[in-house]
């Protein structure tokens, strides 16, 4: 077992429950730790049930393609804990290495100092002190259950806040409709930020920007405030820009296509000469 391994093993054990939904460990530990949240460069922060992941991928594809660094953070991972976190260089990223990633997760466990936490809470806290300790011009925060009491909501202001499908998940955590469900996925919609609604049923749409609303987000919402269309074997994307004509995502369905999308709209919110 690599070293780094025996500790997440022990950080498993901090708490009786794998899901807690809360805040307030997070914060106290981020707390100890000098607050690295507050260092952290320009966030697009991104919930939803399905699409999270290809969504990100499309982001960083699209800003390391226009020479950004790019950090991300994302859950769960397939083989390595390491594969969940990705910091930014000039070139394109790379996973965190096991001698940094080791080195982290004692400074979290040092100052947890025993104390309840959830194994996602204290390595999300490690993973904001890799961020945090590493030049990068954005990150991609990928929530990992929920949104308003998800350990990565801690950040106070995103740049972006994106929101993908959203149907029936974790009802025991979220709630038992997908109006429930979407009302804490819109916990990540902050003040002042784009929040890009991605294709959703018309419950879910409607509960979403009602809250994008009433917290001061902009809401731009697919399907009226964006368009997409298979046209030729290619995805056109329309905008209020105009039009964007591009190869099809290698990931096949409606729905890459739709992510697509998602990520199109955020980035032409807050970084326009992109894409």
């Amino acid at each position: 077992m690599d070293q780094h391994d025996a500790i997440l093993s022990r950080l498993l054990t901090l708490h009786p429950k794998r899901i807690d939904l809360s805040l307030g460990r997070t914060e106290r530990l981020l707390a100890a730790l000098g607050r690295p949240e507050l260092r952290l460069p320009p966030i697009i922060h991104v919930a939803g049930t399905n699409g999270k992941g290809s969504t990100i991928a499309f982001l960083r594809a699209m800003l390391e393609a226009a020479g950004k660094r790019v950090h991300v953070y994302t859950s769960p991972h397939l083989l390595r804990f390491n594969e969940r976190i990705r910091l930014g260089a000039d070139g394109g990223g790379t996973l965190v290495d096991d001698e940094r990633l080791k080195a982290a997760l004692e400074r979290c466990e040092q100052a947890n100092a025993g104390q309840p936490i959830t194994f996602f809470e204290i390595t999300t806290a490690a993973a904001f002190l890799l961020f945090a300790e590493a030049p990068a011009d954005w990150l991609l925060l990928e929530t990992g259950l929920g949104g308003r009491y998800d350990a990565t909501n801690v950040i106070a202001q995103p740049k972006c806040a994106i929101i993908t499908s959203i149907s029936l998940d974790h009802l025991e955590f979220l709630g038992d409709t997908v109006e429930k469900i979407a009302y804490e996925k819109a916990g990540i919609l902050k003040k002042d930020a784009p929040a890009v609604i991605g294709f959703q049923s018309e419950p879910v749409a409607r509960t979403l920007e009602r809250e994008a609303r009433r917290v001061g987000a902009s809401p731009i919402v697919a399907g009226r405030d964006f368009h997409i269309s298979n046209e030729n074997g290619r995805l056109v994307y329309e905008d209020e820009r105009g039009l964007l004509d591009l190869p099809l995502p290698r990931l096949a369905g409606r729905h890459q296509h739709e992510n697509a999308a998602g990520a199109i709209a955020a980035l032409r919110a807050v970084a326009p000469e992109i894409p």
